[in-house]
């Protein structure tokens, strides 16, 4: 029996095909692909992608970088948001954030692929494209938090996702503890995306963690990392092999 995640979405960082099923069966209909850190190469987002949005989930792509390139790479293969890591100030948002947006709101380059069916594009495609898609810069650096209400503000920006462990580590943090100081930093950002009437989005691994995020207006919490579950599954299964004596 499915059950209703809408407001969730999965960590995906290796492109497992089964894994996807499986958590689409449990009722998930998002799933952020972590391109950055996992194991994707261009061919498995030409094939991951379709696969999701094929099985009815919505696909937020965290983009190798702050670069042209793979934001584009995502988009034309079909991604719903793209997520933007290591952001600085307001004025690289601006320029980084332009190359999610067709003209004249922004620079992205036309290529006549998947979003277009291999096809001439409509007269309106460039407009319902920058509405179908969403651009989610990282609020993970000092930089960024320092302009996060500005940030917000941009016409090429269309939510903010906080990344809470980098800004703790770039604060001189040896690791994210979700302190009160951290909490500070995150309700900044939930304050400026809500100003700028914009969703904001949080990875929460922990239930106090998403309970704050709740609180302060979360629209996707993001959570089941696919690496820490598999760890998870196979740590609880040895500890039952030990609960029974055999190991």
């Amino acid at each position: 029996m499915t059950r209703s995640l809408a407001t969730f979405a999965f960590w995906l960082t290796a492109p497992t095909f089964p894994h996807i099923e499986i958590a689409r069966d449990a009722g998930f209909t998002a799933v952020v692909l972590d391109i950055e850190h996992g194991t994707f190469n261009l061919d498995d987002l030409d094939r991951v992608i379709p696969f999701c949005r094929a099985l009815g989930m919505k696909v937020y792509a965290k983009v190798l970088g702050p670069l042209t390139e793979p934001i584009q790479q995502a988009l034309d293969f079909g991604a719903d948001a793209i997520i933007i890591p290591h952001i600085g100030d307001v004025a690289h948002a601006r320029a980084v954030t332009a190359a999610t947006k067709y003209p004249p709101l922004g620079v992205r380059s036309y290529a006549g692929v998947r979003t277009v069916g291999y096809g001439p594009a409509g007269a309106t495609y460039g407009a319902d494209e920058n509405a179908r898609t969403a651009c989610w810069p990282m609020i993970e650096s000092r930089e960024s938090l320092a302009d996060v209400e500005a940030i917000a503000q941009l016409p090429t920006v269309d939510g903010l996702f906080a990344g809470p462990t980098d800004l703790s580590m770039a604060a001189g943090n040896l690791r994210y503890s979700f302190s009160d100081a951290d909490k500070l930093d995150i309700a900044r950002i939930a304050a400026a995306a809500k100003a700028a009437g914009k969703p904001w989005v949080m990875p929460c691994w922990t239930a106090p963690e998403r309970a704050f995020a709740r609180a302060h207006g979360v629209s996707v919490t993001v959570v089941g990392a696919q690496f820490y579950m598999v760890r998870a599954a196979f740590a609880s299964l040895v500890d039952g092999l030990a609960a029974e004596g055999l190991i």
